[in-house]
This record gives structure tokens, sequence and C-alpha cells, in this order.
């Protein structure tokens, strides 16, 4: 295992010193040795219980907005410096299956977070990312990382409405100046209004459902926000006797177990309309690309 581990961090290193002029904003070798770190304290287990364990190694990593939006050029980018909501799931969901299967190959990790940001794991420019929730939840699905288990748990109907990237493109630096590419966000749009419909547990309901929800499972948070889906996620954790959950607070500013209940966070939030249960899938390697 020792000497899988060091491959893996050799590979890693490589990875990161080629993309170094174009990445110069970010330090490879901080992030590689946080990468050590983790791969020296956190033990091989199911992939639900290495989400939790990895959440629980990146408390107090702070937060921080647009962290891929740092290059004109869309690439892959890796940082377990600072992390945001989405950032801080993806990192959780790639380290724990790379680490449940790190003996398949040494470039695991950033074909794990390729396949799991990027739709149908495919780099191919700033819309191939997937930057609503509910499409990444269903392209996540689709790839076998993710299962749904929110209908099973007693979920209503939620068809998302999204159209708020479109009708703020100025807000986002790729597309103030690119109509083109405002065209294809339109288009996505489109498309995630067309499917079939999801599911949510309404917020008030969060307390006769807990029980079902396990450690690990992916929380996401439907809203009211018009255009939006969903506006926060985190990784559910049964903490001091109640359930609650690990995220990257904006808030708080670092990731944090959040000190309230899951309901209670709910409730505080007028705009939180409730939530959607994931469970991490077992590990499909046929969806991994080489």
């Amino acid at each position: 295992m020792k000497s899988t581990k060091f491959t893996l961090l050799l590979t890693v290193s490589l990875l990161f010193s080629e993309n170094l002029t174009a990445q110069a904003s970010f330090d490879w070798n901080q992030d590689l040795k946080i990468l050590q770190k983790y791969l020296q304290s956190t033990p091989q287990k199911t992939v639900n219980s290495n989400v939790v364990n990895t959440a629980l190694f990146f408390l107090n990593t702070p937060y921080a907005d647009h962290t891929l939006e740092t290059f004109d050029a869309e690439d892959l980018t890796i940082n377990f410096r600072e992390l945001d909501c989405l950032t801080f799931v993806e990192n959780c969901l790639a380290l724990s299956r790379m680490l449940r299967y790190m003996n398949s190959d040494t470039d695991h990790f950033e074909r794990e977070l390729r396949l799991i940001r990027y739709r149908n794991g495919i780099v191919n420019g700033y819309t191939s990312r997937l930057h609503y929730a509910s499409d990444w939840i269903f392209d996540n699905i689709k790839k076998g990382v993710l299962e749904d288990i929110t209908h099973a748990l007693g979920g209503k109907n939620f068809k998302p409405n999204v159209f708020f990237m479109s009708e703020n493109y100025q807000e986002y630096k790729q597309l103030k100046d690119n109509p083109e590419m405002v065209e294809e966000i339109k288009a996505i749009e489109q498309e995630i209004r067309g499917r079939g419909s999801y599911y949510f547990i309404p917020k008030q309901e969060i307390n006769a459902r807990q029980t079902l929800i396990k450690n690990g499972n992916i929380i996401c948070f439907t809203t009211s926000v018009a255009g939006l889906d969903i506006s926060h996620m985190g990784i559910a954790y049964r903490h001091k006797g109640q359930l609650t959950f690990i995220h990257a607070s904006s808030t708080a500013k670092e990731v944090i177990i959040n000190p309230k209940s899951l309901t209670d966070y709910c409730n505080k939030i007028k705009t939180i309309t409730g939530i959607i249960v994931l469970h991490p899938s077992s590990y499909n390697p046929d969806m991994i690309d080489e």
C-alpha cells in the first residue's frame, strides 16, 4: 500500500507541475501535501464511510467562492485549500472513490473528479461543466456515481425551472462577452426543464424521514429563488445525537459541522423549500474513461 500511495502522489505531482504555467495562482505543492496527509490519515472503508471521513478531514478548510472561475480556458481545477459547497462535495466524492479503489490507476483521483464535475465526464469548454445542481445530479446518476433515494424516502414531485444563468449572464465572466455560450446555456436550461420530475422532501417533513437518512448521504437544498433549483449542498452526519450535515459554509467561511439540526437549518432559511437525498453509489469502472 505504501508503494501505491507513493506512485499516486508522484503522478499527481507530475500532473500539477505540467499545469503549473497555466495555473500559476494555484499552489500545487500545498495541494499535494494535503493529498499526502489525506492518504496517510484516512482508512479505506466503504464509499459511504469514506465520504464522511473525507468530509471530517476537510473541517476548518477555508471557504472561497469562484475557485473554478480563475482561468479563462476551462480545465480541471484541483484545489484542496479552498472550497465552496459544491467543490467540497465533489472532492469528498472523488477522494472517497479513489481511496476505495486507488489500486486501479495512479491518476484515479483526477479521472474521478473529472467524471463527477463534467457532463459525461468530458471537459469540453465552460458549458461542459455541470453548473446547475439538478443537472449535476442527473448526470451523476446516469454515470453511476450517485443514486437518488429521495422518492424512496417519501419525496414529493419537484420540477426545476432553471433560467438564472442565462438571465444573469452578465454576472458570469465567461458568459458576459460570449453570446454564443449564453445560447448554449439556454439550451441546457431548456433540456433540464424538459426532463421528468425530480423529487424532494419538503422541509416540514424532514423530521419524519430523518431516521432514513444515513451518514455520508449527499443533501441538496432546494430553493424558492427564481430561476434556481438548488442553493446549497452538504454531507449528512449524525453528531451529538442529532441529524445535521457537514458543509462548506459561506457564513462561517470554512468547512464546519453545522451546529444545528438539519431541520433547524432548513427552517431558519426562508428560501429553502426542502432537500434532495443522494446515496453515493458503488464504484463503476466502466464510467472512468481512459
